[in-house]
Formats: C-alpha cells, sequence, structure tokens
C-alpha cells in the first residue's frame, strides 16, 4: 500500500499546527508548537458535532441545526436593514434640502457607485468567510487566525487604492449619468467626501466578513447599530435639514456635504468597534498583530476564491449601472426629470424586502463552510435548504404587501408627486418575484460560502446578460443614442409591450423586464442546488 502525496489543504493546515488542536486542551493564543501524538485530524473532525447533531466547537457550540440558523439570521438581517439604513437615511435627507429632486438624483447616481465600492471591498469577504467558516469546522484556529489577519491588511490596502480611484473617476462619471447640472454638482460634492471613507468601510466589512465566518453575527450587528448612530448624528447636524421641526443644534447648513460628512463618519466608528472586537478574542479566533505579516499562501486563497467573486459581482454590476443609463435615456426621451429618483427610491424600497433572504444567505453560507469541513455535505444541503424555505416565506409575506398597500409604502419615504405617481407600479412588479427571487439570494450566498464561487460567476453573468439587459431593454421601450465617435443617430426600440398591452416606454415597463429576469435567475441557481455540484467545491 503506497500513501497518496498530501493535497493542498493538508500543506497549509500543517503551516499552523499549534492552533489546529485546540480542542484537545492548547490555548487558542499559544504561538508555540505542542506535539500531541495520540490525537490524529481525523479524530478531531469525528468530535466536532456531538451524538443529537449539536456543534461542539466555535461561536455555535451547544447548538441544534435549527438553532444555529436563528442565532446566525436574525443579527445578520437586522445588521442589513442597518447597512440600508443608511442609504435609506442619505436618501431621506437629501429629498428634504431646498433643492430635492437634484438631491435625490444626485444621492441615486451616488448610490450605485456605492454598491461598486461595495462589491469590490466584499469580494475579499466571500473567500475570508469561507476559508474561516471552513477552518472553523475542521478545528484549525490557528488558520482562521492567519486568514483573519491577513484580510485586516488586505481590506485596509484595498479601501485606500479604491477610494482614490473613485476620487479621480467623480468627473468621469458626473458626465456618464446625464443627470442636471444641479444634481451633478451634488454628485460630485458627495462622492469626493465619500471616497475619503472608503479606507474604513473596507476594514468594517472585511472584518465582518470574518466574523460571520466565526459564527458571530452578533459584533456585526453592534458595528452597524453605532455606524448608524453616528450617521444619523452627523448628517442632520451637518447638512442643516429640519427634521420633525427639529432643526440642527449645531447651526450649521453644509447641505448634502454634511450628508456625506455623516457617513464617512459611521463608516470610521463602525470599522473602529469591529476592530476591537476582532482582537478582543471573543469570535473563538482573534486579530494578532503576527498574522498580519504577509502569508503569501493564505494571500493567494482569498484572491482564488474574491476574484471570481468580484468578476461576478463587478458584472453584474456593470449590467444594472447600464440599467441606471436606460432610465437616463428614459428621461431624456420622455423629457421627464425626477426618473432617477424615482427608480432609486423603488430600490431603496424593495431592498428592505431582501433582507431576510440575504439573513438566510449569510446563514446558510456560515452552516454549510463549516458542516462541509466536518465531512457532511449531507446537513450543508440540509441547512441551506432550511434557511431558503424560512426566507421565501417571510419574502413572500413582504411581496403581498408590496402588491396591496403599495402606496402606503411609498408615502413612508417620499411624498413628491412624481414618486407617488411611479413608485407604487414599481413595488406592485416586484411583489410577484418575491419568492424566486428569496431562491436565488439563498442559494447564490449559500455556493459561495461553499467556494463554488466559479459557477456562481458563470450564473450570475448569464442571467446578467444574456436574459437581464435583452429583457430590460426590449421591454422598457427605450430608445438608445448612439455617440457621435460611432456615427450618432438613435438606436430605436421595438416596443414590444406598447403594440401588445399598450403599456407606454417609461420606468414601470422597464421593471417589467429586470422582475422577469429575477423569476429565471431563481430557476438556474434552484438547478445548481439541486444537481448538488457545489458541495464539492475546494477551497
Amino acid at each position: 500500500m503506497t500513501s497518496n502525496p498530501p493535497t493542498p489543504d493538508d500543506q497549509y493546515d500543517d503551516l499552523d499546527m499549534p492552533e489546529r488542536v485546540d480542542e484537545v486542551g492548547v490555548d487558542p493564543d499559544q504561538e508555540e508548537m505542542t506535539v500531541v501524538p495520540a490525537v490524529t485530524l481525523s479524530t478531531v473532525r469525528q468530535t466536532e458535532l456531538s451524538s443529537d447533531g449539536k456543534f461542539r466547537k466555535g461561536k455555535l457550540a451547544g447548538l441544534t441545526m435549527n438553532q444555529a440558523i436563528w442565532i446566525l439570521a436574525w443579527p445578520v438581517v437586522t445588521e442589513s436593514f442597518l447597512n440600508s439604513f443608511v442609504g435609506l437615511v442619505d436618501t431621506a435627507l437629501s429629498a428634504g434640502l431646498e433643492q430635492g429632486e437634484a438631491a435625490t438624483d444626485a444621492i441615486g447616481g451616488a448610490s450605485y457607485i456605492m454598491w461598486l465600492i461595495g462589491l469590490i471591498i466584499m469580494a475579499l469577504g466571500v473567500g475570508a468567510t469561507a476559508l474561516i467558516s471552513r477552518s472553523v469546522g475542521k478545528g484549525r484556529l490557528g488558520v482562521a487566525n492567519t486568514v483573519l489577519g491577513q484580510t485586516f491588511i488586505l481590506s485596509a490596502c484595498s479601501g485606500v487604492i479604491v477610494g482614490f480611484g473613485i476620487w479621480l473617476l467623480v468627473p468621469l462619471v458626473t458626465k456618464a449619468l446625464n443627470m442636471s447640472e444641479q444634481a451633478s454638482e451634488f454628485f460630485a460634492q458627495y462622492m469626493s467626501i465619500i471616497a475619503m471613507g472608503v479606507p474604513a468601510a473596507s476594514v468594517l466589512f472585511g472584518m465582518i466578513a470574518c466574523s460571520r465566518g466565526a459564527g458571530d453575527s452578533i459584533s456585526p450587528l453592534k458595528a452597524m447599530i453605532a455606524r448608524n448612530v453616528i450617521n444619523i448624528l452627523v448628517s442632520w447636524g451637518l447638512s442643516g435639514i429640519t427634521i420633525y421641526n427639529m432643526t440642527s443644534p449645531l447651526g450649521i447648513n453644509m447641505g448634502i456635504a454634511g450628508i456625506a460628512c455623516g457617513t464617512v463618519a459611521g463608516d470610521i466608528v463602525g470599522a473602529l468597534y469591529i476592530t476591537h472586537m476582532a482582537r478582543s478574542g471573543k469570535w473563538s479566533i482573534r486579530l494578532k498583530f503576527i498574522r498580519m505579516k504577509p502569508h503569501l499562501l493564505t494571500i493567494q486563497r482569498l484572491f482564488r476564491l474574491g476574484i471570481p467573486n468580484f468578476l461576478e459581482t463587478f458584472g453584474l454590476w456593470i449590467g444594472n449601472f447600464a440599467i441606471i443609463l436606460f432610465v437616463g435615456f428614459l428621461t431624456l426621451q420622455l423629457d421627464k426629470d425626477g426618473l432617477l429618483g424615482a427608480h432609486i427610491i423603488g430600490i431603496r424600497i424593495e431592498a428592505f424586502s431582501f433582507m431576510p433572504g440575504f439573513g438566510m444567505g449569510i446563514a446558510a453560507a456560515t452552516l454549510a463552510g463549516q458542516y462541509l469541513g466536518m465531512k457532511r455535505p449531507d446537513l450543508a444541503k440540509q441547512a441551506v435548504f432550511r434557511c431558503t424555505m424560512i426566507a421565501t416565506i417571510i419574502m413572500g409575506a413582504i411581496g403581498v404587501a408590496f402588491i396591496l398597500i403599495p402606496q402606503q409604502i411609498t408615502a413612508l419615504l417620499s411624498e413628491q408627486e412624481l414618486h407617488q405617481q411611479i413608485v407604487p407600479n414599481l413595488l406592485i412588479i416586484c411583489g410577484i418575484v418575491q419568492v424566486p427571487f428569496a431562491i436565488s439570494i439563498v442559494f447564490r450566498s449559500a455556493m459561495r460560502g461553499a467556494g463554488d464561487v466559479k459557477f456562481v460567476m458563470a450564473l450570475t453573468w448569464t442571467a446578467t446578460y444574456i436574459i437581464r439587459l435583452p429583457i430590460a431593454y426590449i421591454l422598457s421601450g427605450v430608445d438608445i443614442p448612439v455617440p457621435e465617435i460611432f456615427g450618432g443617430g438613435v438606436i430605436e426600440n421595438p416596443k414590444l409591450l406598447k403594440s401588445m398591452f399598450g403599456v407606454e416606454p417609461g420606468l414601470t415597463a422597464l421593471w417589467i423586464g429586470l422582475c422577469s429576469e429575477m423569476f429565471l435567475r431563481g430557476v438556474l441557481f434552484a438547478a445548481r442546488f439541486f444537481q448538488g455540484g457545489w458541495l464539492k467545491a475546494k477551497v
């Protein structure tokens, strides 16, 4: 009999033997080599679950699968709400400025750039969550600590690079969005300040990803609470906006620049808090200075998972940015200002509907990673399916509310006449597809958490470029102007919805196309889930 050659994972495990044997009595902070010849890796793995299926180690110790889903999901749902609330507050405050429509359009355009920033800094977090959850599931806390340290350094560095890049690109993006002169000015002011806070935001979300991989969803929630409180207080204090007949006690009137300062201040406070928690060791893993030294193998693994995720989400962003351009073309075509603001308000409201799906997706990703680390693909699949069922029930109920009371929901965010005319129709359309949307969110998150990032990327690109953009273009009725450098003119749209059903070109028709793609995306991810190939992904 010949022995099998060591796999890349086996070689990686040997890099951190001292903390890898924590469960047999070694202090997780101990750095010296400890020899425990009687305990093998296979023996350690067998003890990660009790006879009744409860976790034995880490932040989930003593919990059953259902209990772990609840413990992981509810803080993430609340945290997601708070994360979206930052953008919601900025949008609502901008609507209260003297030039409300222009400011709302500016914040709307900025939200897509901020989404791009989030995609870039969260790409690294996907790899961190997958590696840490798998390492914790195997009981290799030293490996997890190394991933934590490398993620911190890479997040900070990438945040500086991205922030500087955004600052340089602000003038170009301003021209591309076809906003009014006033809105363009607001956009440039807002984004120039936001760019300075990107390093803090990058550290914040990088450490949140590590915390989730370790099974701790409470620390991210507390960080988001601190972030929101600071954002609201500073934005209100510096913008000069009156809220419920209360003027700012500071007497400062910086307008939209004050709103941006509040967002940056919130990111800094959130980053400081989550870094403190990472240093405290309360996640069962700990951020240590010695683990921040460049570790090439860990960096390679993070990039191996992060780059496909970035390419996937960047491709998704490009597709959605094209939708924003469609909205701009519709504004010119229909000569109707305010469509971008209405589109963004619809998205802001819709974002609250998929928070339960996002929370369940994070729980599914963490549990899938830990169960796969224990060599239990059956339990990984079961956990993901349970999370999906919960998400479909909750998001389905929210969809019913969108259909039944869209006017009242819209009034909670904006009372501008144009928004009251358009946004309720958008909510009805997206309410119809909440269930397939929930399925796609949870399955996609779980597969990424399991390391199936390349296949997820392929599915996302297929849904975006082969389905989403063509359907959105055809159904929206948008005519696309051709730049003069390519000969000028206009690409005429066939306007199928108008000829077949009498639906005029516009934002409502565009959303019919977008939500049709959501349904088909749910079908694609469900097919991959039941096919089971994601269970065999290597991290």
